[in-house]
C-alpha cells in the first residue's frame, strides 16, 4: 500500500508541473559556450627593443615565421581572413626590427664594456676595434630593418583604407573607420623629426 500512495503522490507532483500551453514553444536546451574566444591578434605586445632580449625574441621570431608560414594556405581553404594573414606577416617584421634594434644595444653595451677594459689597460685595442666593428654591422642591420618595417606599415595602412573605402561603399563600414584609417596613414607618411 505504501509504494502505491508514493507512487500517486509522485504522479500528482508530475501532473502539477507540467508547462502550460504558453510555454510550450520555451526551448529548455542549453548552448554550450564557444570553444575558441574572440582573441586579439598579439597575444602578447610586442616590448621595445631596448628592453628585450635578443634571445626571447629570435624565439618569438621563430613562432610568428612558423604560424605566418600556414597564413596563406589557411587564407585560401576560407579558415583565416585575408587582415588575419597580414597582420601575422605584418607581426615577424616588426618581431625582425625588434631583434635588431635589441641586437644593436647589445652591441653598443659591448662597445662601452670593451672601452672602459681598455681604460683600465685590460684589454687590447683589437678587441675594442672588434666591438666597434660588431657595433657598426648591428647598426646597419637595425637601419635596414627598420626601414623595411617602416614600408611595410605604410603599405599595410593603405591596404587597410582601401580595404575601409570598399566597405564604406558596400555599408559594411562607418565613415569613423575610413576616417581612422586615413589618420593612421598620414601618421605614417609624416616625416620622423
Amino acid at each position: 500500500m505504501l509504494p502505491a500512495a508514493v507512487v500517486a503522490l509522485a504522479m500528482a507532483a508530475l501532473a502539477g508541473n507540467e508547462p502550460s500551453p504558453a510555454d510550450s514553444d520555451v526551448s529548455f536546451e542549453i548552448e554550450p559556450p564557444l570553444l575558441i574566444q574572440n582573441r586579439p591578434v598579439e597575444t602578447r605586445p610586442i616590448t621595445a627593443a631596448a628592453d628585450a632580449d635578443p634571445a626571447r625574441l629570435e624565439k618569438d621570431l621563430e613562432r610568428a615565421k612558423r604560424i605566418a608560414t600556414g597564413a596563406e594556405r589557411l587564407c585560401k581553404i576560407g579558415a583565416l581572413s585575408k587582415l588575419e594573414a597580414e597582420q601575422r606577416a605584418l607581426k615577424v617584421i616588426r618581431l625582425e626590427s625588434n631583434l635588431e634594434d635589441a641586437r644593436l644595444a647589445r652591441a653598443k653595451q659591448e662597445l662601452d664594456t670593451q672601452q672602459g677594459r681598455l681604460a683600465a689597460s685590460g684589454v687590447s685595442k683589437e678587441d675594442v676595434g672588434g666591438a666597434e666593428l660588431a657595433l657598426a654591422r648591428a647598426t646597419a642591420a637595425a637601419e635596414a630593418a627598420a626601414a623595411k618595417r617602416q614600408r611595410a606599415e605604410l603599405e599595410a595602412a593603405e591596404v587597410n583604407l582601401h580595404r575601409q573605402q570598399k566597405l564604406l561603399a558596400l555599408g559594411s563600414a562607418r565613415k569613423t573607420d575610413v576616417t581612422r584609417a586615413e589618420q593612421k596613414l598620414a601618421e605614417l607618411q609624416a616625416p620622423k623629426n
